[in-house]
């Protein structure tokens, strides 16, 4: 199971816990997650003189770690186009954190929590795979952006530390038994007859047919809708064509409309829909846009997790990085067989047998239908951005240098104990939230805070 965020930390670093356990192939340990790439750091700006805002116990927060933490969080918004709370707001927020932090800190240390080196090493890997760069070159990035490489350092071990302190002891407190599983999934059931407790996503194609178009342009259009649904019914990937075809605004992202209540789509649309299953195309659409293809993606009952999968079958090669063979070499000639592959001059699965380190060489590289959160996270998000057929560019893994092809891509349902599982981590994550909003008041509670002056801007 993949690891919760469970908090934000102030320098905009994302840590999940159980970094340092070994994965076993492309598949990562139980507990193990990715890290999310950090914001970039802001540039140093000129210190003022420094003073004490709070004391936790005995350690001090000074006006500089609030005023640094401030930027730092102002940046991640601006990145995001997310409007900035109010000055005060915010920095009252991030000295309220601080402390909390600190407290936190201060228990792990207390009962026993230590972060290794080789823990931090992994997450500073992590880091830098996320921005698509090696270690040096990260560290090159942090001291350019102002930060010392010993002061990100301490940060990550300090998110590492944080996230194994709450997990052992705010995930012990969380339990959802069986009964508050089948009271939920009943309560889910009796309103399955309501329209609007049902939510569907869909994805659609579009072919525009001007205001002014003559009977004879119109019909020319739909003559192209109509092959373009033809293509779809052959097996032709969905997304890619709704990408480099679609005339629809929504194209860039396959099409997708989002997942929403039946009452927010056009109720031309659920017409066209409402008999098809997940996966279902439906007959060409006209609107007041043009001609429309729509798929089913995704139905579920509003409030209730999804009750399908998409499974993806993938295939594979992997150099393993050594003394003798270095990233660069790597890509280059992973990079080098791919022109072979798709020009035809080479076969996938053939290449596969032949130079693949991975136990799934024997089998031409083939990974077998996988789930999401099977693989680690780096391999998983580039094998989910290609289309059936699809060759990656040469993808750096913690466990070596990558060609992914992938094969198919399907829809399956969940076993009832699939969906019973599905459920309870649902209401897990739901428990999880009050649960820790509790634990860290308590936490807060019986830590000696003092607060000196207020921070200044």
């Amino acid at each position: 199971m993949i690891h919760r965020l469970v908090a934000l930390s102030l320098a905009s670093l994302a840590i999940f816990a159980a970094l340092s356990s070994q994965a076993q192939g492309l598949r990562p340990a139980a507990g193990s997650a990715a890290i999310p790439a950090p914001a970039r750091m802001p540039s140093s700006a000129p210190l003022q003189a420094d003073y004490i805002v709070a004391v936790v116990n005995s350690e001090p927060i000074t006006n500089n770690e609030v005023r640094m933490a401030v930027q730092r969080i102002s940046q991640q918004f601006a990145q995001q186009r997310r409007p900035l709370p109010d000055s005060q707001q915010l920095t009252r927020q991030v000295l309220e954190r601080l402390i909390n932090d600190k407290a936190q800190l201060q228990l792990a240390r207390e009962t026993g929590i230590r972060i290794d080196d080789a823990a931090v090493d992994l997450a500073e890997q992590s880091v830098a795979r996320q921005n698509q760069m090696d270690v040096a070159q990260l560290h090159k990035t942090i001291v350019a952006d102002g930060l010392q490489v010993s002061q990100f350092r301490a940060q990550l071990r300090d998110q590492l530390t944080l996230t194994r302190l709450r997990e052992r002891d705010v995930e012990a407190r969380v339990r959802v038994s069986d009964l508050e599983v089948d009271q939920y999934l009943s309560e889910q059931q009796q309103k399955s007859g309501d329209p609007a407790a049902q939510e569907i996503h869909l994805a659609h194609i579009l072919i525009v047919v001007p205001d002014a178009a003559t009977p004879e342009q119109v019909a020319v259009l739909q003559t192209k809708a109509q092959k373009l649904l033809e293509r779809v019914r052959a097996g032709e990937d969905f997304a890619t064509l709704a990408r480099e075809l679609s005339e629809a605004s929504d194209r860039a992202n396959g099409g997708q409309l989002g997942l929403r209540s039946t009452n927010r789509y056009p109720p031309l649309f659920l017409s066209a829909t409402q008999n098809l299953n997940v996966g279902g195309v439906s007959e060409l659409v006209r609107s007041g846009a043009g001609f429309h293809i729509l798929k089913v993606l995704e139905r579920k009952q509003a409030g209730m997790p999804a009750m399908t999968v998409t499974q993806s079958r993938a295939r594979h090669i992997l150099l393993r990085l050594s003394p003798q063979l270095t990233e660069v070499a790597a890509r280059d000639k992973l990079g080098d067989l791919k022109k072979r592959i798709v020009a035809g001059q080479a076969d996938f699965a053939a290449m596969a047998r032949e130079i693949s380190q991975d136990a799934s060489a024997e089998q031409g590289g083939d990974l077998g239908w996988a789930t999401p959160g099977m693989f680690v996270p780096e391999f998983e998000e580039s094998m989910n951005r290609l289309a059936p057929g699809q060759i990656s560019d040469p993808l750096v893994s913690r466990f070596g240098v990558h060609l992914i092809q992938l094969v198919e891509r399907r829809n399956v349902a969940m076993s009832p104990r699939e969906q019973q599982e599905t459920v309870r981590a649902m209401l897990r994550e739901k428990k999880f939230e009050d649960a820790f909003i509790l634990w860290a008041q308590d936490v807060r509670g019986r830590a000696y805070v003092e607060i000196r002056e207020p921070p200044a801007p």
